[in-house]
């Protein structure tokens, strides 16, 4: 099931400031609290997902990453868990006092183990111009992280993975703190597991407790054509595994062109120069054009100005999923001669004059 997007989490708009972040958040949080709302089953979960979103709108860097790429912009430890939250701070405005006594120790529900997606991986890949316009296929090698096979993601050697004892396997501690006028439960993570609900009694001796070792993987991709620079390509499944049986992260292939010394792409327009003589420019001609694709033949009438510029229409760059082609665009540079002998200026003259 996709994540929910962060603005449509928070009821705010993508162009929102941080002040509309941090005061939609506010009001969320004070309404779907757990501790707030004690029979209410989904809070807890509203609610994380409720300060995910806030992690990332309330930071500037993060938000551009998501304005970009998405929830494929983060790998999951990526997001501060919500014990990070100032809650105090943020609370303030609603005039809780010393309700924060109970927040103070409050670290949701860890539970057991959850599955994590595994990160996205990046490759940038350089190609030619010529590789651009012809498209190609490439195998490489990606190094990466992969569930540990000996102890299937647990990090603990196999039948050396049990229960917590401190918590009774639900990775929490509640108390309840009682005053003269009220009862509240203090939600802890257990600091015997550490909220995992599980405690390892041996570590696994291939990833020493990791739960994935490094290995590298060979991959196929193909370069369509027309491919522009700094274009990429997302190859599903082919990131980072999961952990705990979680789905595994997605490739992002980043393509850069190399520049052309010959051509010049604009978009899928392609432009190159050539030089002709003041007799072919005035009396007109016919050359021949090197094109993406191989030669092409251009007549110059008479007259040319130099850097006039020629189209050759259909024999530039291919657009991407498409049969079509830009055009390419000659400029004529006219020759003039830095020295005349006598008799020449002489004709010259009789001709022009």
């Amino acid at each position: 099931m996709d994540k929910k997007d962060y603005y449509e989490t928070l009821g705010i708009e993508r162009n929102a400031g941080p002040e509309e972040v941090k005061t939609a958040f506010r009001r969320l949080a004070r309404k779907y609290h757990p501790d707030l709302n004690p029979d209410d089953k989904g809070a807890e979960e509203k609610f994380k997902q409720i300060n995910e979103a806030y992690q990332v709108l309330s930071d500037p860097q993060k938000k551009a990453q998501y304005d970009q790429l998405g929830h494929s912009a983060f790998r999951p430890e990526d997001i501060p868990r919500y014990e990070t939250v100032d809650y105090k701070d943020l609370f303030s405005d609603f005039g809780f006092g010393d309700i924060f006594n109970v927040f103070s120790g409050f670290t949701g529900k860890p539970g057991r183990a959850k599955t994590m997606p595994g990160a996205d991986l990046r490759y940038d890949l350089e190609i030619s111009l010529e590789d651009a316009f012809y498209g190609l296929k490439r195998v490489f090698e990606i190094p990466h992280y992969d569930e540990c096979k000996n102890c299937k993601g647990t990090g603990a050697e196999p039948g050396y993975i049990v229960n917590c004892d401190a918590c009774g396997g639900t990775g929490q501690i509640r108390n309840i703190k009682k005053d003269q006028y009220r009862s509240f439960i203090n939600i802890s993570a257990c600091p015997k597991c550490g909220g995992r609900g599980q405690i390892i009694k041996k570590t696994c001796g291939i990833c020493k407790g990791n739960g994935r070792t490094k290995t590298t993987r060979k991959i196929e991709i193909t370069i369509p054509r027309g491919i522009n620079n700094g274009q990429y390509l997302r190859i599903a499944g082919e990131g980072e595994s999961g952990s705990k049986g979680g789905p595994p992260g997605d490739l992002y292939v980043v393509v850069y062109v190399r520049k052309n010394s010959f051509f010049e792409r604009k978009g899928a327009n392609l432009i190159s120069d050539k030089k002709i003589t003041l007799l072919d420019a005035l009396l007109g001609t016919e050359i021949n054009v090197k094109t993406i694709s191989g030669k092409a033949l251009l007549k110059i009438p008479p007259g040319t100005q130099s850097h006039i510029r020629f189209r050759l229409r259909g024999q530039g760059m291919p657009y991407m999923n498409s049969d079509k082609r830009g055009d390419h665009f000659l400029e004529v540079i006219v020759q003039i001669p830095e020295r005349l002998t006598d008799n020449q200026k002489k004709l010259i003259k009789e001709a022009l004059g």
